[in-house]
């Protein structure tokens, strides 16, 4: 592996107890950015662990995506013995992060209070389902559930006829960039100040937040002059559109680009017609429009559309699916999808850190570990000698793993 790189979080420690997505994207890309990141797993391990396709257990493909740049440290909190570990590794981190309901957190003795008694300064970083402050505090939160709460799967139905979430983790890794910007807010705020401080990250909040940013319309007013929901999305015809061989992503945006749109149609006079005539007749009209792009694009190949509106730089991109990433050529030339060999997995892909940084890049510099593979080595770092750490696993308190 190559070094650690020089990341602009290159020193800080990170004591991470998250699992499943939300806060192990974030954490992931703390490790790309040069942060120490040690992942505490309970003796079963995160339950990403055992999500997806794999072929060694306990080391799925989710695992080997948000496991690279984390030390695995088993800690059982449950057991009296782990409570001094964790005591020593919190006064040598920067920043704890967990995704606990507070209830439970408060159980294991990591709720804020408790741990800002260990290390004052420490930026603590709760993401959790809702708002610490409202009814639902202590209630379970999911993806499919954040989603479905936060208006998604109706914005679906809205457009579809039938609510449903959508493809992706959409609520868990959107927070989890949420969580992300706000532990590095806080750590600059401490670089000025020496101060530390505790972060709650809801994902309800985040999301829904994330949601109605264009949403609100006419509900932005009081009293309302409209309801919720920006129409352009709304429409059913948005949507990749259909050529006479497959899709085509195409968005003529501005009063030029729909000029130039209508010119390459064959229909210039459709770009006098007043109900397109300008954004705002657009806007109002774009249910009719975006009928009448669709049949204009039926008639033509993929390959014919892609070419002619590229030539009128009118914006438009090919209809991927996941598969087809791996093949496209633009992806391929940046090196979005590199391989490396892992010591015990073989060659993997994982994914480039999409931001490029000119002084401080960061990276991939440290394998996806297999279940508490660092645990020796992340409490030696912390003053245990080996026969304190052999103590602990005898206790049932830590496990070590393969390395």
């Amino acid at each position: 592996m190559p070094e650690t790189p020089r990341g602009p979080l290159q020193g800080v420690r990170v004591i991470d107890l998250t699992t499943v997505m939300l806060g192990p994207f974030c954490t992931q890309i703390l490790g790309e950015m040069g942060a120490d990141v040690i992942k505490i797993e309970p003796p079963g391990g995160d339950i990403g662990r055992w999500t997806g396709a794999f072929k060694t257990k306990g080391m799925s493909s989710a695992y080997l995506m948000k496991g690279r740049n984390k030390r695995s440290v088993v800690l059982d909190l449950k057991k009296d013995e782990a409570k001094e570990p964790l005591r020593r590794l919190v006064e040598s981190a920067d920043v704890f992060v967990h995704n606990i309901r507070p209830k439970a957190a408060a159980r294991l003795g990591i709720d804020y209070d408790s741990i800002a008694a260990i290390k004052p300064d420490i930026v603590y970083a709760a993401a959790t389902g809702y708002g610490e402050d409202g009814p639902f505090v202590d209630k379970p939160a999911y993806d499919d559930l954040i989603q479905g709460a936060s208006g998604l799967a109706g914005l679906f139905g809205a457009v579809t006829g039938t609510p449903r979430y959508g493809p992706t983790v959409l609520a868990d890794k959107t927070t989890g960039l949420f969580l992300t910007y706000s532990i590095s807010m806080a750590l600059f705020h401490r670089e000025r100040t020496g101060e530390g401080q505790k972060i709650h990250v809801p994902m309800y909040e985040s999301f829904a937040g994330f949601i109605m940013n264009e949403h609100m319309q006419g509900r932005m007013y009081d009293p309302p002059t409209g309801e919720a929901g920006y129409q352009r999305m709304l429409t059913p015809h948005r949507r990749p559109f259909p050529t006479a061989d497959g899709y085509v992503c195409v968005l003529p945006y501005n009063d030029k680009h729909w000029g130039r749109f209508f010119e390459v149609a064959g229909m210039p006079d459709m770009a006098q017609d007043l109900r397109f005539v300008d954004q705002p007749s657009r806007s109002k009209n774009i249910d009719a429009l975006y009928e009448i792009v669709s049949g204009i694009m039926e008639k033509r190949t993929s390959a014919e559309w892609l070419q002619v509106l590229e030539e009128a730089d009118i914006p438009v991109m090919p209809m991927n699916n996941p598969e087809d990433l791996f093949d496209c050529p633009h992806l391929s030339a940046v090196g979005m999808f590199p391989e490396v060999e892992h010591p015990t997995e073989g060659k993997i892909r994982h994914i480039k850190v999409p931001v490029s940084f000119s002084k401080t890049p960061g990276g991939y510099y440290r394998h996806p570990e297999h279940l508490g593979q660092s645990t020796a080595e992340a409490l030696a770092d912390v003053g245990y000698s080996e026969e304190e750490i052999e103590a602990l696993v005898s206790a049932g308190a830590a496990l070590t793993g393969r390395t």
